[in-house]
């Protein structure tokens, strides 16, 4: 089996401190790092050779307007241009691929699925998973700047179609009769054109630190120690 390789995206999972002093003080995992870290090495092939199955209305609406933000983003950020990376690193601890880099820094794009959850008021990352995803960015690339930019993009049509028949569906109404009124309104609901572009991205912008990466070293180190007691456990 290969050496564990923590993606940049899940390394917020490993990072998480136990809660035990004793724990923390002794480099082991927290909870939440040994579940991810099961999870992990269930998708192995020498284990079931099966491949984890995961999609959801969210990472589909994320990838099918993935290029679409980007180009909205380098428009209100005034880029001159900006084009997804397709490059994929990786070093002896860690891989992933970033979504765009530039000269001296990274750049995640996350797409909200509505204005609900769309970060308009906040002023710290809710979700910490992001600034150990952008470190990871960081010290693949070996930038020392990495912004995490929220968009507020319309879903796309055939989502939206699918939200509507679906609507239709659950509350009994005949498709004939109702679906292009429900349509037309899920569709003034999910796209945004008639709203202010400031109100459709929100940057937050980190730097390079160099002790958290030394800490996802010794944290990725931490699950290949685990991985191998849970190894000698399975007895296969």
């Amino acid at each position: 089996m290969k050496p564990f390789k923590c993606r940049s995206s899940a390394i917020g999972k490993i990072t998480t401190l136990p809660r035990s002093k004793k724990d923390r003080e002794a480099g082991l995992l927290s909870k939440t790092a040994q579940t991810y870290v099961q999870d992990w090495l269930r998708g192995q092939p020498e284990l079931y050779n099966r491949k984890k199955e995961f999609s959801s209305k969210y990472t589909y609406k994320g990838n099918q307007v993935e290029d679409d933000s980007i180009d909205f983003v380098a428009e209100m950020l005034d880029y001159p241009f900006l084009f997804k990376n397709e490059e994929y690193f990786e070093n002896d601890w860690i891989k992933g691929t970033p979504d765009v880099i530039v000269s001296d820094h990274v750049i995640d794009v996350k797409n909200s699925w509505n204005q609900q959850t769309f970060p308009l008021f906040d002023t710290n990352v809710s979700n910490s998973d992001y600034y150990w995803q952008g470190q990871g960015y960081m010290w693949l690339t070996t930038k020392s700047r990495y912004k995490l930019i929220y968009t507020l993009m319309d879903a796309p049509l055939e989502q939206i179609e699918k939200a509507a028949r679906m609507y239709c569906y659950q509350n009994y109404l005949d498709l004939d009769l109702y679906f292009d009124q429900v349509y037309e309104e899920h569709f003034e609901q999910m796209t945004y054109s008639d709203v202010d572009p400031k109100l459709k991205i929100k940057v937050f912008e980190f730097e390079r630190n160099d002790s958290d990466i030394e800490l996802i070293k010794k944290r990725v180190e931490a699950a290949r120690v685990y991985i191998d007691e849970l190894l000698k456990t399975l007895n296969v």
